[in-house]
C-alpha cells in the first residue's frame, strides 16, 4: 500500500465516515468465520484482554444472544484471566465453556485466542495493544467488538484505517466502544441536531472533569525482579504508549461526541494547554488539557479535560446553533432550547449493552456493521489534541495524522528494558 493509500484526508473522512448502525448486504453463511444463516448456529466468542471492561463485554456479549458461548480467554497475567471466569461462570454456568487449554497467557495470548476456533472475538486490553490485535483478528476473518479507543499514536491509527479497509473487503463486523453512539437518547438529540434543531452548529463545547484514575504506586512497592515491561502493564494507565494520556483513553469519548456533533467532519487544527499538577515522577501523562479545535467555517470545539482530586466534576456537552442551544446535562436526559423546544422523554438504553445486542442481531441476520471509520477517525483527534497539548503547537489535521512518533515498541519482551520518555514539557518538546 502507497503512503497517499495509507493517509485519509479530511475530505475522504467526511466521505467515507459510516453512521452508527448502517448495514450491508454479506453472505448468510456460518463457515468461514462469516455470517449465521439461522439462529441455532451457536457462536463462539473469544475475550482479549480480561480485566474490568473486558468481563464486562464478555457478559453483555453472552446476553446479547441466547445460543453464543465463551470459548476462550487471554491476558498477559493468569490470575486476570481466572478472576474474570470465576465471575463470568457464576452468571453463565452453562454458556462459559472455556477449558483450561483455552486459558491463554503472556504477550501473544490475543493471537492465540483468535486461533482457538472462535467466531467473534472481544479486543479489551489497553489501547496501545489494539493495532495489532484488530489486524490480526480482521486478518482471521472474526467478527470484532473492539474496545476504544483504536490506538495511542498516528501509526497505530494508520494501521487501524487499513485493518477498517479490509474489513469491508471481508465482510466482516466491526462494533466499536464508543457507547454512547448506542443510546437511545444521544442518538435522538444528535438526529435533531442534524435535522437544524438549532441551526448551523456555531460551537460545540464538552467536558470529562473527573478524579484520577489507577494512580501510579510508589516505586518501591516494584516486587524485586519485576521487569519493565510487567511493571508498566500492570500499571497501564500511566504510561502514554499504552493508555494514549486520559484524553486518549478516558475523555475520548466526549471528543466522539465533539465529532458527532460535527456530523464526523474532520478539523482543520487544534491547539491546546496542559500538564500536571499531581506529582507522578513514575509516569508521564498529563491531568488536565484543554482543547480548541478549528472546523471550516470558524466553527470551534472546546474539549475540558481533568482528573483530578478534590475538583469539580463534570461529564456534559454544550452545542451552541445559530437557532438555539442544545445540552446533555451529564448522565440526564438531553435537551434543546431552539425552533421547538424538547427533552428526550423515551426509555433508558443500556447502551453497553446495545453496542452486543446489535452486533450480534447483524451477524443473526446476514447484515454487518461498521464503525470503523468513525472510531478511527474519533480516536485520532484525540491524539491530535494530546499532541498539541505537549508540544504547545497548533497541529494540523495533516501533520497529525502523518506523524512519525511511534510510541509503541515495535517488539516487546518480557526481559527487556523499556524506557518511556519523560513527562512532556510544552514549549520544548518537538512535534515528531
Amino acid at each position: 500500500m502507497t503512503n497517499q493509500d495509507q493517509l485519509t484526508t479530511r475530505r475522504n473522512f467526511l466521505k467515507t465516515s459510516a453512521a452508527a448502525g448502517a448495514a450491508l448486504s454479506a453472505p448468510a453463511i456460518l463457515s468461514g468465520n462469516l455470517f449465521a444463516a439461522e439462529n441455532s448456529e451457536t457462536l463462539r466468542i473469544g475475550l482479549v484482554g480480561c480485566g474490568g471492561r473486558g468481563s464486562g463485554a464478555a457478559e453483555q456479549a453472552l446476553n446479547a444472544d441466547k445460543n453464543v458461548v465463551l470459548t476462550a480467554m487471554g491476558d498477559a497475567f493468569s490470575e486476570r484471566i481466572q478472576s474474570s471466569l470465576g465471575e463470568l461462570q457464576k452468571k453463565h454456568p452453562d454458556r462459559v465453556k472455556v477449558t483450561p487449554e483455552k486459558c491463554f497467557t503472556g504477550i501473544d495470548a490475543y493471537q492465540k485466542v483468535i486461533d482457538s476456533g472462535v467466531d467473534v472475538v472481544l479486543l479489551c486490553t489497553p489501547p496501545g495493544f489494539r493495532p495489532v490485535h484488530l489486524r490480526a483478528a480482521v486478518e482471521a476473518g472474526k467478527h470484532i467488538f473492539c474496545e476504544k479507543p483504536m490506538a495511542t499514536d498516528a501509526p497505530g491509527v494508520r494501521s487501524v484505517i487499513e485493518s477498517v479497509k479490509l474489513a469491508k473487503e471481508k465482510k466482516i463486523s466491526l462494533v466499536a466502544g464508543f457507547c454512547w453512539r448506542y443510546e437511545g437518547g444521544r442518538r435522538e438529540f444528535y438526529k435533531r441536531i442534524h435535522d437544524g434543531a438549532i441551526g448551523e452548529v456555531r460551537a460545540v463545547y464538552a467536558t470529562y472533569y473527573t478524579g484520577p484514575v489507577k494512580p501510579m504506586p510508589p516505586a518501591n512497592t516494584r516486587p524485586s525482579g519485576m521487569g519493565d515491561l510487567e511493571w508498566q502493564l500492570r500499571n497501564w494507565y500511566n504510561f502514554v504508549w499504552i493508555c494514549g494520556d486520559g484524553l486518549v483513553e478516558q475523555a475520548c469519548h466526549s471528543v466522539d461526541k465533539i465529532a458527532w456533533a460535527m456530523k464526523d467532519a474532520t478539523p482543520r487544527s487544534a491547539v491546546a494547554v496542559g500538564g500536571r499538577s499531581t506529582p507522578n515522577h513514575q509516569g508521564n501523562i498529563f491531568d488536565h488539557m484543554f482543547i480548541t479545535y478549528q472546523f471550516d467555517n470558524n466553527v470551534r470545539a472546546f474539549m475540558g479535560q481533568r482528573q483530578v482530586a478534590n475538583c469539580h466534576s463534570e461529564n456534559s456537552d454544550y452545542i451552541m446553533g445559530a437557532e438555539g442551544f442544545a445540552q446533555i446535562p451529564g448522565w440526564a436526559a438531553p435537551r434543546i432550547q431552539g425552533k421547538v423546544d424538547w427533552k428526550y422523554s423515551g426509555p433508558a438504553t443500556a447502551m453497553y449493552q446495545q453496542e452486543h445486542n446489535e452486533l450480534f442481531a447483524g451477524i443473526r441476520s446476514g447484515k454487518f456493521l461498521n464503525d470503523g471509520d468513525r472510531m478511527a477517525h474519533s480516536t485520532m483527534m484525540a491524539i491530535m489534541g494530546r499532541m498539541a497539548a505537549y508540544t504547545g503547537q497548533e497541529v494540523t489535521w495533516e501533520d497529525a495524522l502523518n506523524s512519525k512518533e511511534q510510541l509503541v515498541p515495535a517488539q516487546l519482551d518480557w526481559k527487556m528494558s523499556l524506557d518511556f520518555p519523560p513527562l512532556a514539557t510544552p514549549g520544548t518538546t518537538k512535534f515528531i
